[in-house]
């Protein structure tokens, strides 16, 4: 059986995955890695096979295109924020459940997960979450989450293992739940705030604007790491990227030879001139 599973078969099958399925290369590495992961097992297993585990180990995973990550500004949050119409009761749900997605950083598959009895509203309110690997891990909340949180626990009226944002039914919202609510509120935001309108915004994008908000506030990226619950630190790293100001704090800290630090701002009749023309 394992003599079946040869490198041209598998590489094969990575080009099915590319060419046929249309899939990305990150899915495509993503599959590669499940299969090193199988065959190093089998290493320890099947010494007869050797020499075909060594040729398959040997595949190598493909360089893609990193993206910069999409964040919301203060503004844009607020606007979307501000979207869910609160006098009714699906509006209060979809504006509790954004803010904790903002403010804690979690995936979407910690928030469907979420139950009542994982929110504390006490001494030192947090979130207990459920993330990748079967980590838990404690997100503090900030006294406007914790005030938003209670009053939607008095209204939901749900038990500890009661899903803590569930859909008009009372079962858990599903992931496309989540995405189709989000994506929604957005259409109504990007009314009043023009900076969104060719801004993806998705539950990722509030995990993202989780962090960037904390390294925006000087937090070390060490704790954003642990607030997010990356399993290596180099996945924070994304967000030095994404910022700009941080980049440009950078450059005003340097200056070429008979040059002053920073950016190079023109003088008024400069202005003027480049106006008249």
């Amino acid at each position: 059986m394992l003599g079946d599973l040869d490198a041209p078969l598998i590489g094969a099958f990575l080009d099915h995955l590319e060419v046929e399925r249309h899939n990305s290369i990150r899915t495509r590495n993503a599959r590669l890695a499940a299969i090193h992961s199988l065959f190093s097992y089998a290493a320890l297993r099947h010494p007869e096979h050797a020499a075909l585990i060594a040729r398959v180990l040997a595949i190598r995973t493909k360089r893609h295109e990193r993206a910069i990550v999409s964040f919301l500004t203060r503004p844009e949050l607020d606007a979307l924020l501000a979207a869910p119409d609160r006098t009714r009761w699906l509006g209060r749900r979809d504006y509790a459940l954004m803010l904790v997605v903002a403010q804690c950083g979690l995936r979407v598959s910690e928030l469907t997960r979420l139950g009542c009895g994982d929110i504390h509203l006490g001494v030192g309110a947090h979130v207990r979450c459920h993330g990748k690997g079967r980590k838990e891990r404690i997100t503090p909340l900030t006294t406007q989450t914790a005030a938003v949180l209670r009053a939607w626990l008095r209204e939901r009226r749900g038990t500890a293992g009661d899903p803590l944002f569930p859909t008009s039914r009372g079962s858990a919202l599903s992931r496309d739940a989540v995405e189709k609510l989000v994506a929604k509120h957005a259409v109504v935001a990007r009314r009043t705030c023009q900076s969104l309108e060719h801004k993806p915004v998705s539950p990722h994008t509030l995990r993202h604007t989780s962090a960037m908000s904390l390294l925006q506030a000087g937090v070390d990226t060490t704790v954003i790491a642990l607030w997010l619950g990356h399993e290596q630190l180099n996945t924070t790293a994304i967000y030095l990227h994404a910022d700009l100001s941080i980049k440009e704090r950078a450059l005003a800290r340097t200056a070429q030879p008979n040059s002053t630090p920073g950016r190079y701002r023109p003088p008024d009749s400069l202005l003027a001139f480049l106006e008249g023309l």
